[in-house]
């Protein structure tokens, strides 16, 4: 099986099986290279060797923005997951009664930022996702004349559930509300095209499947949605001309770079460009569906092997990450000794999450299909 991301370009795979990429994904070399480059320059020019990434800033936005169907104005550079959900969280003007929707399953970045807004009065409904995903029949279900919101993850964390945000948003926007999405988990492995699904806003960091470094992440605001946030944390970089120091009366630059406030991370940014420059000449659509691949393929050797597979696997709601785990052997363990074996997982007490990329191979995925058993085998028969 060919890759769509050439594994010369990632030394990892010269030690591991690297299946992890829903916890932190790595840096390609041509985005090592680059980086290299600009830290250079920083050390031998100070602001010399810096301002060139300066003025490069409206090139990265647009990399970013060509990567989810959207132009460069429609994004900000922010630092992480948790700071586009927060940008949104508390720049909407709320009304009394208000209400957001959210899963009670969501990673923390994705809770507590709507969470906070509690104690300004807007209701905040949990939804049970015990009792069900949400799905397009959920929503219908559960929106209500209050609705002004749902948050929601594109891709699960935990289990890799996949959400239909175009159905989603199609009844979001017919209810009068917003769809606001955290694409951690899906953005860098599927394509996607926000304008054509309707999301209103998405939030991401970098350093996951985008392949780029921690501390860094993209924020789009959508068209319509742009005029009326209110800039909850502006900066010096929000304004319409940042270098007229002095004239504090001018207005908020008329794009999401408003949003940046202060000195974003030109690193960070020339990472998250870098690898996404990778990405697209890759095609997203082949790293999906080589994602799949990999992923059914792990399913079905598990299924081999006894394990439970927690994640659903229906069409369309699949996607890189799977979560499984072995009755009898403590998750934990068994990770460990996986990775003793060179493959490289996310355990927890609740199961064993695999998450391959587009330069993983079938290899790599049979690798930790033949050493499970024997690692089962041996906790099982000595759990302490």
């Amino acid at each position: 099986m060919s890759t769509p991301l050439p594994r010369s370009q990632f030394a990892v795979t010269q030690r591991y099986a690297y299946l992890n990429h829903a916890a932190v994904g790595v840096l390609p070399q041509t985005t090592l290279e680059r980086l290299e480059q600009h830290l250079r320059a920083h050390a031998t020019g100070g602001v010399l060797g810096t301002f060139p990434y300066e003025q490069r800033m409206a090139e990265f936005r647009a990399r970013i923005g060509s990567l989810i169907g959207a132009r460069g104005r429609d994004v900000a550079v922010v630092p992480n997951t948790n700071a586009g959900a927060t940008v949104l969280a508390q720049g909407v003007a709320w009304r009394q009664d208000d209400e957001v929707l959210l899963c009670d399953n969501e990673f923390p970045a994705n809770a507590v930022p709507w969470l906070a807004l509690r104690a300004r009065g807007v209701r905040v409904r949990e939804l049970d996702t015990s009792q069900g995903r949400l799905t397009p029949d959920r929503l219908r279900r559960e929106i209500g004349k209050q609705t002004r919101a749902i948050a929601l993850s594109w891709v699960s964390y935990a289990d890799g559930y996949r959400h239909d945000l175009g159905a989603l948003a199609e009844i979001a926007h017919a209810a009068g509300a917003w769809l606001f999405v955290d694409a951690i988990q899906g953005l860098g492995a599927f394509p996607i095209d926000v304008r054509a699904l309707g999301v209103d806003a998405l939030f991401a960091g970098g350093a996951k499947w985008l392949l780029a470094l921690q501390g860094v992440g993209l924020l789009y605001v959508g068209e319509e949605l742009l005029d009326r946030l209110n800039v909850a944390l502006p900066g010096w970089r929000s304004v319409a001309d940042m270098w007229d120091f002095h004239n504090h009366a001018q207005p908020y630059v008329d794009d999401a770079s408003r949003f940046e406030a202060g000195t974003p991370s030109f690193l960070g940014a020339l990472s998250m460009a870098s690898s996404i420059e990778l990405l697209e000449r890759a095609d997203p659509d082949r790293i999906g569906s080589h994602v799949l691949e990999l992923t059914d393929r792990l399913v079905e050797g598990l299924s081999r092997c006894g394990a439970e597979i927690v994640s659903l696997r229906a069409p369309g709601c699949a996607s890189g990450i799977v979560l499984f785990r072995v009755p009898g052997v403590a998750s934990v363990a068994l990770g460990r000794a996986l990775q003793a074996h060179g493959v490289v997982t996310t355990w927890r007490a609740n199961g064993i999450r695999v998450a391959p990329h587009g330069y993983n191979t079938a290899a790599e995925i049979d690798r930790l299909l033949e050493a499970l058993p024997e690692c089962a085998a041996a906790l099982a028969s000595n759990p302490s």
